[in-house]
């Protein structure tokens, strides 16, 4: 029997390729098989508003705009404590400049550009690009303060990049809750039963990597923008944790309470749509 086929949008960031690896390469039962696309979330967010995918991992920041279109699973997202962007600064800016600084973001849909609006203590002119491309326009002086997102946080010291601000840090002690950051989402005209089957397939993949993590080891290597494997297990053990297998109440509070201070800062209104599977 010929299984039935959907797209998939994942980033290549190690918690993405280590939560997914086992269904994309059929080592679990999920009853349909996937065409992969990996990309950068910024992509995967143009992507989702524009419908190209069926299932995708899609910043918090770019949810607000493909509700209508899509619904949120309960499993393999990134949310957590002590997980947030991290606003750097090039060696030698002064402290006084920071308010009026440039600062290069990684995507105008993202999720640590989102926090920075509503953080709002930063009101310089931003440049949107490839999140592995901060760090070196710091570096060159392209720009003076930089957004750092996913592998990142864990180099960007020894590159000699001075932390400015921890905007997880930031919405944990504003908000009394974990940050969300990422979500899978899968296209609500295939319908809830679709919806609940994915999100057991990415539970059961999630699964198989904590249970063989030797099999996925090659892929999410493969795949990943820092090739240092302390680097990539760090990144793994910080995004990869019980939010991930289930938001569970508090995950889905933290979500609603991002997209809520989202819509009041940009004067949007939230579709009155179930948001999550089941």
């Amino acid at each position: 029997m010929t299984l039935p086929s959907y797209t998939l949008g994942i980033s290549p960031c190690p918690n993405d390729t280590y939560i997914f690896e086992a269904l994309i390469r059929r080592r679990i039962g999920a009853p349909f098989t996937v065409r992969t696309h990996s990309a950068d979330v910024e992509e995967l967010n143009a992507f989702a508003e524009e419908g190209r995918l069926d299932i995708t991992k899609i910043s918090m920041a770019a949810v607000s705009a493909i509700l209508e279109n899509y619904i949120l699973l309960n499993a393999g997202g990134a949310l957590g404590c002590g997980c947030g962007p991290l606003l750097t600064a090039r060696p030698g800016l002064a402290e006084s400049e920071y308010p009026r600084a440039r600062i290069a973001v990684p995507g105008y849909r993202t999720t640590a550009n989102l926090l920075l609006s509503l953080h709002g203590g930063f009101k310089g002119p931003r440049e949107a690009m490839i999140f592995d491309a901060v760090m070196p326009a710091l570096l060159a002086g392209r720009a003076d303060l930089g957004l750092i997102i996913h592998e990142g946080r864990f180099t960007y010291a020894q590159k000699g990049l001075r932390l400015v601000l921890d905007l997880g840090e930031w919405w944990e002690k504003e908000k009394g809750m974990p940050l969300p950051l990422g979500v899978i989402v899968v296209r609500r005209s295939l319908g809830m039963d679709f919806a609940l089957t994915a999100q057991a397939a990415v539970r059961a993949s999630l699964a198989h990597a904590r249970a063989h993590p030797e099999d996925g080891r090659e892929f999410i290597r493969s795949l990943a923008q820092e090739m240092d494997p302390e680097v990539m297990a760090g990144h793994i053990a910080l995004f990869v944790n019980e939010y991930s297998e289930d938001l569970g109440g508090e995950g889905r509070e933290a979500i609603l309470a991002l997209l809520r201070a989202g819509a009041d800062e940009f004067g949007s209104v939230l579709p009155d749509l179930p948001l999550f599977a089941g």
